[in-house]
């Protein structure tokens, strides 16, 4: 697929004529405006009639929500234009993720710890298991779609507004509630290329009397597996024949050894000659993958508000969630590190003398599997009204998230000493790629178990109203307090801490911590057309020091049709419960060895990349991160059917948090001739470099600018009904990282954009997506030597994609709908992509670009 696509071209020219005539809200907006009554809009604390403020704000309503066809919260987000790097999903689960099963946004690409996500309002719990190791998040796929009233998504920096984390945003997710009636929808979907389908189920009631509400949401979701397999090109960890890395593995099947008395390694003489490279025997991996993985998830929500007196209403929520999900990975892989051994006397050893197994990988005993499940609680209850001519609101949450990630006998897990004791008794034949007995293999085979645990409690108060009028309008306020704990706990088996399991990412943590924070808000009238905002709050944090915020921002009306905004602020990031209490921990990832020529084993593999795992500990120094943002906007109603806005936005972040160079870690602490000891690991026989000891430090920054286009149309066709276009159009100006300048460069596309048309005639109603991903550069690591060098090498480009989904409702009566509708309807591949020799392995960026292809569903909707 290349950048002369026709297709594509012409999709580029519909956005581009669209983009002259884009907020995704404004017509949200101008029916809230109908309405006297004051809510609380995204953004800040103080109720108003009026929706406008200083910061830009995208809302996603039901109606959208139901017309974008997605079955999940995570299908729905990674669409968006403002998400970027750093957002993940099931896609790609495998056993070297250490957030499986779980699901994230990261809006602006500074990462999903740095984008906050709120339910109604109140900080969500977030995932027991950490993703990358120690990045904490909210688990998207613990929020069911068929729960979601709206969701509001900030655009700008709020630390000032709700603490912590919201360096690039807020995302708020609204439930449905004060809903009377009956609804049940089922639907079923399904690729066409594969049986990866999806099946959904979810059912609502609600009653209600005006003074009191009662509303019952069930939700079931259920998607079958999608391998590599499946998906042709993307099967093989070798995409050498496309322009790639031959990324197969060098623990092989059969594998190589170190004959007693040898440096050098010698191949398994039985070797197909397809798979010899130098003295190593290589293995693909590559179809074992999953690009989706089996899934499945059932929760129910029941929300409730009563009046208490006139002035009153006592409301609670209570949730429960269970998602199920599996994550796989090709057969164990072994190597010198895991000292195994073969003496002369085995009754199968072709070289009649003693040796070590330097590379070997148990495909007899099958692929790893991990079945994974997650079970969420959430509860919160709280009063509500007015004192004097203040509004008030007191709530308690408590929520627990804990999750199992277990893997049996039968799904690969090898442990070396049970595999060394029967290598001894010469029951286990390693030699030749023979495939062992099940008796054999159950011998040598065990169960894991991982465990995680986070829990929050929360308790907050606020107060907002009019203080007093000046000659412009009324001076309004909002103050209030927030107390939290919580708590993280992910206990690995101690099979992984005794080093009895190879080739699997590993992660230990826990730590607890305790959060005060006040906070106050003004807006103020200086004149009839313009307003100024000003915020501040200060937490608290144990264990991470105090942080205090201010933000400042104005709106101004120049007149009816036009208005400017603009906001600053400062932001920061606690570092995380997964930062402060990181125990031993570890990943894997391809490495070039650069003391390669001094390594007779690395140059028997032709210096290819080697799998390097790599240890972590905790830092007891880390900092907080520390942001600045600012945003400037302004909002053109050309008249009652068409609207513009244009904003441009800057986040800078300081003492980031990251993993430390593991290229400059190498050259630092792995020299041949020189290692510092406790800091990396070679084999003792082949000098091979197996481990290194890194860290995760306040390393740098990083700044980001863009420009937000947005704009929305509608038109009346008369007896043909309405229609609607909108745009939705983001450019990534800069983004520079770490002295780096990412812009253009590997998941950090310059423009990204959606245009969406909705036709309604009658009892019909078509909708139309185009969600278009802008090309970017390939390979960030030119020599997989750990150290990023974008800027010194020039490499390909990862072509852009564009996508088409659409979808058809039908009123059959006041009763039924039905809706038929396709992703991805013309079917476009994913682009091709070199990758970055980590994540990316099979010729396509997970991150960034959907592999499932064409999927076509089927919905219908019952009202009683």
């Amino acid at each position: 697929m290349t950048n002369n696509n026709p297709f594509r071209l012409r999709l580029l020219q519909v956005a581009l004529a669209s983009a002259i005539a884009i907020p995704t809200s404004s017509f949200a907006a101008e029916e809230d405006e109908t309405e006297e009554r004051k809510v609380t809009i995204t953004g800040s604390h103080i109720k108003r009639s009026n929706i406008d403020g200083p910061s830009p704000v995208q809302v996603i309503d039901r109606e959208a929500i139901v017309g974008s066809g997605q079955a999940t919260l995570q299908q729905l987000f990674e669409r968006l234009p403002s998400a970027g790097s750093g957002t993940f999903s099931t896609r790609g689960n495998s056993q070297d993720s250490t957030g499986n099963g779980g699901a994230a946004i990261s809006l602006r690409g500074f990462g999903a710890d740095a984008t906050l996500v709120l339910i109604n309002g109140r900080r969500a719990n977030i995932s027991a298991f950490a993703e990358s190791v120690v990045n904490n998040f909210v688990d998207l796929n613990s929020i069911p779609l068929a729960a979601i009233e709206r969701v509001d998504i900030l655009k700008d920096g709020a630390s000032a507004i709700y603490g912590s984390d919201a360096i690039s945003g807020v995302v708020n997710i609204i439930l449905r509630k004060d809903f009377v009636g009956s609804e049940v929808t089922v639907g079923y979907g399904s690729t066409t290329k594969s049986s990866a389908d999806e099946t959904t189920l979810n059912a609502i009631f609600g009653y209600g009397d005006g003074k009191a509400n009662g509303t019952l949401i069930f939700d079931y979701f259920k998607s079958s597996e999608l391998r590599n397999a499946d998906r042709g090109r993307l099967a093989s960890a070798n995409q050498e024949p496309r322009g790639g890395f031959d990324l197969r593995s060098s623990r092989g099947f059969p594998g190589r050894y170190v004959l007693d008395g040898d440096t050098d390694p010698t191949i398994d003489p039985d070797c197909p000659p397809d798979r010899v490279a130098g003295q190593t025997c290589v293995f693909d991996y590559g179809p074992y993958g999953f690009l989706i993985p089996d899934m499945e998830r059932a929760g129910a929500m029941f929300l409730y508000n009563t009046e208490v007196g006139n002035d009153a209403e006592l409301y609670f929520e209570v949730s429960a969630q269970r998602n199920s999900s599996q994550a796989g990975g090709a057969p164990t892989p072994l190597d010198g590190d895991a000292g195994l051994t073969v003496d002369a006397s085995h009754p199968n050893n072709p070289f009649g003398q003693d040796l070590a197994i330097d590379r070997h990988r148990t495909v007899d005993a099958g692929p790893r599997v991990w079945d994974i499940q997650s079970d969420s609680l959430r509860f919160v209850s709280g009063i509500k009204g007015l004192v004097g001519e203040f509004d008030y609101d007191l709530s308690f949450t408590k929520a627990r998230s804990l999750s199992l990630q277990t893997g049996n006998r039968s799904q690969g897990w090898v442990r070396t000493d049970f595999l060394q004791r029967e290598i001894d008794l010469g029951n286990y034949n390693p030699f030749g790629g023979f495939v062992n007995s099940p008796e054999v293999i159950d011998s040598i085979t065990t169960s894991l178990t991982r465990r995680g645990e986070s829990r929050l409690s929360a308790f907050e108060g606020s107060l907002s109203g009019d203080l007093f009028e000046v000659s412009s309008g009324w001076v309004a306020m909002a103050t209030g307090f927030e107390y939290r704990s919580e708590s993280v706990k992910d206990t690995p088996d101690d099979q992984f801490q005794r080093g009895l399991i190879f080739g699997t990412e590993s992660v230990s943590a826990q730590a607890s911590r305790d959060h005060w924070s006040v906070y106050a808000e003004f807006a103020i009238p200086l004149s009839e057309n313009l307003e100024m905002q000003i915020a501040g709050r200060h937490d608290d944090y144990e264990l991470a020091g105090s942080s205090t915020n201010p933000k400042i921002g104005m709106h101004w009306n120049i007149n009816e049709d036009l208005a400017v905004r603009a906001s600053w602020g400062t932001g920061f990031r606690a570092p995380s419960l997964a930062q402060i209490g990181l125990g031993p921990s570890n990943e894997s990832r391809f490495f070039v060895d650069p003391y390669c020529s001094q390594v007779p084993a690395c140059v028997a593999n032709a210096g290819a990349a080697t799998d390097l795992t790599i240890n972590f500990s905790g830092n007891p120094e880390l900092k907080p991160e520390e942001s600045e943002s600012y945003n400037i906007g302004v909002i053109w109603d050309i008249n009652n059917e068409f609207n513009v806005s244009f904003d441009y936005w800057n986040i800078t972040q300081d003492e980031k948090i990251d993993e430390g160079d593991v290229g400059a870690a190498v050259l630092a602490y792995c020299n041949p001739t020189a290692m510092v000891v406790g800091r990396c690991v070679r084999n003792s026989s082949t000098n091979e470099l197996l481990q290194v000891s890194n860290s995760f430090v306040n390393i740098g920054s990083q700044e980001a600018s863009g420009l937000d286009i947005n704009t929305n149309y509608k038109m009346s066709l008369e007896d043909m009904g309405d229609l609607k276009f909108s745009v939705e159009w983001s450019y990534l100006a800069n983004f520079e990282k770490d002295g780096i300048d990412w812009t253009g460069e590997y998941e950090y596309p310059e423009i990204r954009w959606n245009a969406s048309t909705e036709w309604k005639v009658g009892d019909w109603s078509t909708t139309a997506v185009i969600n278009y991903i802008g090309e970017f550069q390939d390979q960030p690591d030119f020599d997989l030597d750990g150290t990023f060098d974008i800027e010194l090498h020039d490499t390909r480009t990862v072509d852009s994609m564009a996508t088409l989904d659409l979808q058809a409702s039908y009123d059959v009566n006041e009763s039924l709908n039905l809706s038929f509708g396709a992703s991805n309807l013309l079917d476009e591949e994913v682009p091709f992509a070199i990758g970055d020799g980590n994540n990316d392995l099979y010729g396509y960026v997970q991150a960034v670009h959907d592999p499932r292809g064409r999927f076509l569903y089927t919905k219908a909707t019952f009202r009683f």
